[in-house]
């Protein structure tokens, strides 16, 4: 029997070419049912090999991604210094029990609005028998104020987990994108400032310090076994949302700034293992009417004077350098209300030096500050207000200053030789924020009065030993942001001391350092 065969067709469908098989006229040529099937559904074979190759691709992708993201946070390593990972510098402490109560709250602001915050929040976790967990001290930009749940996500996004390989960009080599502004801040442990440790065997609280980040957080939540549904949170909206008192009976002015009173009594009975607040700064914040909570506050405050060994080291030989008695002076110039302020600040603090320090009577001050001023009106002498907080803590009387002073650094100016003026000859220490004093017009007047008037800026080559101090936790260099602490520590040494109203630093230097140095007891405010 012939078979007849035809050649493939081409036809034209839709402007498109398409071969077509030729049709076959051999009986039984079509393909049997199980061939048809075969072609049609792929084996199971097939969708194995599928699966396989997609799971290879994948762990493929994924390895690729962390060898990346690897090469790319230790591309700088080989220009590295080896330093301490930031958990070695960590204090070790035991395992907490498991029915330990704790306290935490949220920090912001500058250094010493951080202080005072910490302050309270050493005294309340006394009064509530909790340990405390201590954040970081933030030095340089810092973080302010907001409400309860910005500042939470403002501590945790401002922290530096996930940068480690920025310290390790080398000179002259462009820091990437996310290093921006990696050394305007750093954060280091209270106690490298602070004795924490006397503090809290002195009125028996215990402290856990941790650096605030991310894992940190999660770390300290973890190892505590502390999760939210055993947590009591005081969230507030507003800088002075909650105010502490100690007895049950006590109530806060009808004026006051605060909005809400929580009673400490009634605090301690709460059954949450965490109790979380978020701004404890404000030295009114602890209203304590008990003779017991304002003793412990005292201790807290007395023991939050500056330790540092290196920082100590330079104030003494600076400390040394003036002749080891000079008068201080703080002036806040630089932000805010004391910006606006400044003048009348300027010309308050001279009149406090002159008049009140080195005993010129009124007249005599009056006339010399008409003399020195660049004002030609007539001028009344300034309202100086009594500082009632100090004196209700009166302190011995001081030696009186001597009539010649023999510092180890040359005065600016010529000394006075007028027998009325020979007291200005005083060594002067001005603790500022005014990034050129010398040439700042509020200090005109100063440096015409006192011939021997200093700034720290004066003792450049004594602050060397300064330069070796490296954070271990982010490898930025301490000195820049430790200027302020040793401000005040040269400006406690000091004979006597005159500071800005209202600022937090220069309250602290007079109500704390100054009074620590000469063996006198500290102010209480609040």
């Amino acid at each position: 029997m012939a078979y007849a065969f035809q050649s493939p067709s081409v036809t034209l469908e839709k402007g498109a070419y398409r071969m077509r098989a030729p049709y076959s006229t051999r009986p039984g040529s079509s393909l049997n049912q199980s061939q048809m099937s075969a072609k049609r559904a792929p084996s199971h074979s097939q969708n194995r090999k599928l699966a396989i190759l997609i799971a290879v691709l994948a762990f493929a992708s994924v390895t690729c991604f962390f060898f990346a993201y690897h090469l790319f946070t230790t591309r700088f390593a080989p220009y590295a210094q080896p330093h301490p990972h930031p958990s070695d510098a960590l204090p070790k402490a035991k395992p907490p029990a498991s029915d330990t109560k704790y306290l935490s709250y949220y920090p912001h602001s500058g250094l010493h609005n951080q202080r005072i915050a910490l302050e309270n929040a050493i005294v309340l976790a006394q009064q509530l028998n909790r340990t405390l967990l201590v954040p970081f001290l933030r030095l340089g930009k810092p973080i302010r104020y907001v409400s309860f749940d910005k500042l939470q996500r403002f501590l945790v996004l401002g922290s530096k987990t996930g940068l480690e390989h920025c310290p390790l960009v080398p000179a002259g080599i462009p820091a990437p994108d996310e290093c921006s502004g990696y050394e305007e801040w750093t954060s280091i442990p209270w106690d490298y400032l602070v004795n924490l440790y006397a503090i809290g065997e002195k009125i028996g609280v215990k402290m856990i310090q941790w650096d605030g980040s991310p894992v940190a957080q999660y770390m300290k939540k973890s190892h505590i076994n502390i999760f939210e549904a055993d947590t009591l949170t005081l969230q507030d909206s507003g800088p002075y949302d909650f105010r502490f008192l100690d007895t049950l009976d006590d109530v806060s002015p009808t004026r006051d700034k605060y909005l809400y009173s929580i009673y400490i009594p009634k605090l301690v009975q709460a059954p949450e293992r965490l109790l979380q607040i978020g701004t404890l700064f404000g030295s009114s914040r602890l209203r304590l009417r008990q003779g017991v909570s304002k003793n412990v506050r005292r201790d807290v405050r007395t023991g939050m004077a500056f330790t540092n060994p290196h920082l100590s080291l330079v104030a003494d030989t600076i400390y040394e350098a003036l002749g080891a008695v000079y008068i201080g002076a703080h002036l806040r110039v630089g932000d805010g209300q004391f910006e606006q302020r400044s003048t009348d600040n300027a010309r308050t603090i001279w009149w406090k030096l002159v008049h009140l320090v080195c005993g010129l009577d009124i007249e005599d001050t009056l006339e010399l500050e008409q003399q020195l001023s660049p004002f030609d009106e007539d001028l009344d002498p300034p309202l100086i207000q009594p500082d009632v907080p100090s004196l209700r803590v009166p302190h011995p009387p001081l030696p009186p200053l001597p009539h010649t002073f023999k510092p180890k650094i040359r005065c600016r100016a010529p000394l006075h030789t007028s027998p009325p003026l020979q007291r200005l000859n005083a060594p002067l220490y001005i603790a500022t924020d005014s990034p050129n004093p010398v040439a700042d017009p509020l200090f005109s007047i100063y440096l015409q009065t006192f011939p021997c008037i200093f700034f720290l800026s004066d003792f450049r080559s004594r602050l060397t030993p300064l330069d070796a101090l490296i954070n271990p936790y982010d490898q930025v260099s301490l000195k820049g942001f430790l200027m302020p602490v040793l401000d005040a520590m040269v400006l406690a040494r000091a004979r006597e001391v005159v500071v800005t109203d209202g600022s937090t630093f220069g309250a602290f230097v007079k109500d704390v350092l100054w009074r620590r140095h000469w063996g006198f007891e500290i102010v209480q405010r609040g």
